[in-house]
């Protein structure tokens, strides 16, 4: 049995909830479902100021911001690329990406991509608090699917192989 039913929300940190909330919902139509203004943090009972915003991301999915107004300015891990770190979400096709792309240049956001992966295409850009964002439209087959699954745990291995010795092949360099 699976102990995990599904993600019931990913939570972020924002410079300004309001701000956030307008932004998700005229770029990906996320509708803005719940807010808690607090001075308290539940699990801690850590005094803390706070706005926690909520938005319906679909299927059941919660995007969950925090406006931290006490704290200092956000910033990023310095040893991880700004590639790496996303969300990425699935839309319906390509043509509802490219749609999306569209809107987000007219009104100046820098869109990269479409990317081809193979079994899906995506373009990437970041929200207002400098989080980046990747919109996913699957375009894989099942063929495709049965392929990578019959080799996943072939290549996890050999990678997990290969840094295991990673640190003595660079003393021997």
């Amino acid at each position: 049995m699976q102990i995990i039913k599904r993600i019931h929300h990913v939570a972020y940190r924002c410079k300004d909830a309001k701000e956030t909330v307008e932004w998700y919902g005229k770029y990906l139509d996320m509708n803005f479902i719940l807010a808690i203004a607090e001075d308290q943090v539940p699990s801690t009972k850590e005094p803390d100021l706070y706005m926690h915003v909520f938005l319906d991301a679909g299927n059941g999915s919660i995007l969950a911001f925090f406006e931290l107004p006490t704290k200092p300015e956000m910033g990023r891990d310095p040893n991880t690329p700004i590639w790496t770190q996303h969300l990425a979400m699935e839309v319906e096709s390509v043509d509802v990406m490219l749609k999306v792309k569209a809107k987000l240049e007219a009104d100046g956001i820098s869109v990269v991509g479409p990317t081809d992966h193979t079994i899906f295409k995506s373009i990437y850009f970041f929200d207002p608090n400098g989080h980046r964002l990747e919109l996913a439209a699957n375009t894989g087959t099942p063929k495709m699917a049965t392929m990578l699954d019959e080799v996943k745990w072939e290549m996890l291995n050999e990678w997990a192989k290969d840094q295991a010795s990673a640190p003595a092949r660079a003393l021997d360099a």
